[in-house]
């Protein structure tokens, strides 16, 4: 009775669950949030730890699925855009410098140095931060260390959702206060319309003519523009002797693609693919907690707490120093720096769901949209994808 098939159903009624409370709520409660619980409890009780394998959607998910999601990021996204995000990556890379160093000083006194060690990477990445942490803990004989490090980046996006959805929800609010008392001119809204459809304001670019533009023709081009980031990625800097991440160069080559026609704006939900590739990602992120046992979350939860708490509360700091310096909003500064406690594809999936909660009217969506979208996933990528990296290279030497 049980197969592919109704794996696959399991799998979509959890996700539908998610969005459904997203929906009754207003986004306060994510839908990654309320998903990912189902599944860790499910886990634990009824669902087969195999149940996304069994689903088939990791191969797919993991692989092209991504690069196809981050290279269609670059084509919601204009260069201005881009160039204008450097306050985000600063604020990021100021809220990961409060985190860190608050918890070296502060979590040693309270909790086992080794912990603090191997769980500092994961919280401030991802997968790649956590393996690193994991192997490093098990060569220096470390073998709780090296399931704290994979037990942190199993549930540290149980903190960084809620927080980042109420931080979203205020800055929304003040944005929408703004826009209806006329505090944005119309020609400013219909600039901001044109940068999250991924427009530019002086480029007259040639575009496949429609007849020819066909759903697989899409989804050709962008999986052609994903194929030379994968090789980009795998080249080695001159200098540095290291490579920069693939999907890094997927967003970048995806805004560069789009911007001199080879992409359409908006690839994937032009072509109808936007929601079946962000449902084979997240249930591929979500496989990941599948090695979270109740014995193993219960041995280390006390220690997991207090360096989320700490971590967290020094990314606060410098986020709220630094916005005030740099002249930007705290709620969305501590947002951005808050992707590092889950990266992409959750932060895009917050950011939409609050903007599709509080806007009443298409233009208010993309108003909010072209206010939140771009610095929410640079973020990702500033915090996840590149610095998280680079702190675990560090930290690994540290045991």
């Amino acid at each position: 009775m049980y197969n592919f098939a109704l794996a696959f159903v399991l799998c979509a009624a959890v996700y539908i669950i998610g969005e459904v409370v997203s929906t009754a709520t207003k986004a306060w409660i994510p839908s990654v949030f309320v998903t990912a619980a189902i599944i860790l409890v499910g886990y634990w009780t009824v669902l087969p730890t195999t149940l996304i394998s069994d689903a088939v959607l990791i191969p797919f998910g993991s692989t092209i699925g991504i690069y196809l999601l981050i290279t269609h990021m670059g084509t919601v996204i204009s260069i201005k855009q881009l160039l204008e995000q450097w306050k985000t990556i600063v604020v990021c890379l100021a809220g990961l410098a409060g985190m860190c160093v608050l918890a070296l000083f502060v979590c040693p006194l309270l909790m086992d140095r080794s912990f603090v060690v191997a769980g500092l990477p994961p919280l401030t990445g991802g997968i790649v931060a956590a393996t690193t942490m994991m192997e490093a803990a098990n060569a220096a004989g470390l073998k709780e260390a090296a399931v704290f490090a994979i037990a942190m980046y199993c549930v540290q996006g149980f903190a960084g959702y809620p927080l980042t959805a109420v931080c979203l929800q205020l800055e929304g609010k003040k944005l929408l206060k703004e826009y209806r008392n006329g505090g944005v001119s119309v020609a400013g809204v219909s600039n901001a319309v044109d940068a999250v459809n991924g427009k530019l304001e002086t480029t007259e670019s040639p575009r496949t003519p429609a007849k020819w533009n066909s759903v697989v023709v899409m989804l050709g081009k962008l999986g052609f523009v994903a194929w030379l980031a994968t090789q980009l990625g795998r080249v080695v800097i001159p200098g540095l002797n290291m490579t920069i991440s693939g999907a890094v160069y997927a967003l970048v080559l995806g805004i560069i693609f789009t911007s001199i026609g080879f992409l359409d704006e908006n690839a994937l939900n032009k072509s109808n693919s936007y929601g079946i590739v962000m449902f084979a990602l997240m249930m591929y992120i979500f496989d990941g907690l599948k090695d979270c046992t109740p014995q193993m979350l219960g041995s280390i939860i006390g220690p997991m707490v207090i360096l989320i708490v700490v971590g967290v509360a020094g990314m606060a700091v410098l986020c709220f120093v630094s916005a005030k310096i740099l002249k930007i909003p705290f709620l969305l500064a501590f947002a951005t720096a808050l992707t590092a406690l889950y990266g992409f594809p959750p932060n895009a999936i917050i950011t939409e769901n609050t903007c599709n909660a509080l806007a009443e009217t298409p233009e208010e969506k993309e108003y909010l949209m072209s206010k939140m979208f771009p610095p929410m996933i640079v973020g990702g990528f500033t915090t996840v994808t590149i610095t998280s990296v680079i702190i675990a290279s560090v930290f690994a030497k540290m045991f």
